[in-house]
């Protein structure tokens, strides 16, 4: 800490500059982890009851009310409130087959969950890509810093070198200590985001099965 302590009191605007951008990097990056993972573990948990309970619904008001008791984090019901829209009468929408139109309408409705769940992900991959680069710049800078106030002092020896130098190294180090955890962070939610997707997909799929044969059914039935 002292290192730090020391190599902060020595630099310069530009040096201080990429230890801040590197410390507002690393408290992005763990308020993103710390929501994500409450989020995607709420929403997992929201599927598994929600899905059977929608299912296992006499009708399908009840099963509304099911979802709507389940789903906290509405990551199920705008799939449902998709499929049972009314397109507006006029419109090429309408004019579409019920298979298309219900396609079309959970598709939108399963793109935008899944929105929802993906965000953040930008902005850890990001971190992670670059905070290494941002702190090996800050130490290459530190050095550069370091040996041009060395050399004014017109002394140049081991000792005057290595020490601000080891203290420039702090600077890589921070940069892999913020890029670490929001890497690890990125590859564990995308595995998560992806089982969900795939759940979610695959109500969708059912759902859409569903209310495609109760259409014909009703359509044969008019007939």
């Amino acid at each position: 800490m002292s290192g730090f302590a020391n190599f902060w009191a020595q630099g310069d605007l530009i040096t201080r500059g990429v230890a801040v951008l590197l410390l507002l990097m690393s408290v992005s990056a763990w308020v993103v982890i710390f929501w994500k993972g409450w989020l995607l573990k709420r929403v997992q948990a929201d599927i598994e009851r929600a899905v059977p309970a929608f299912w296992a619904a006499p009708t399908l008001a009840a099963a509304r009310e099911q979802l709507a008791n389940f789903d906290r984090e509405q990551a199920v019901s705008p799939l449902l409130a998709a499929a049972t829209a009314t397109p507006p009468g006029g419109t090429l929408e309408a004019r579409g087959h019920v298979d298309s139109q219900l396609t079309r309408r959970l598709r939108d409705a399963l793109h935008g969950v899944l929105a929802q769940l993906q965000f953040g992900q930008v902005l850890l991959a990001s971190i992670g890509s670059t905070a290494p680069f941002i702190g090996l710049f800050g130490t290459v800078w530190g050095i550069y810093h370091a040996l041009i106030s060395i050399s004014a002092a017109g002394s140049i020896t081991i000792e005057r070198v290595s020490g601000p130098v080891g203290e420039a190294l702090v600077m890589t180090a921070a940069g892999l200590a913020v890029a670490i955890p929001a890497v690890l962070a990125y590859n564990i939610f995308g595995k998560l985001v992806g089982a969900c997707e795939a759940e979610l997909e695959g109500f969708a799929h059912d759902l859409r099965e569903m209310l495609a044969d109760d259409a014909k059914d009703g359509k044969a039935a008019a007939g």
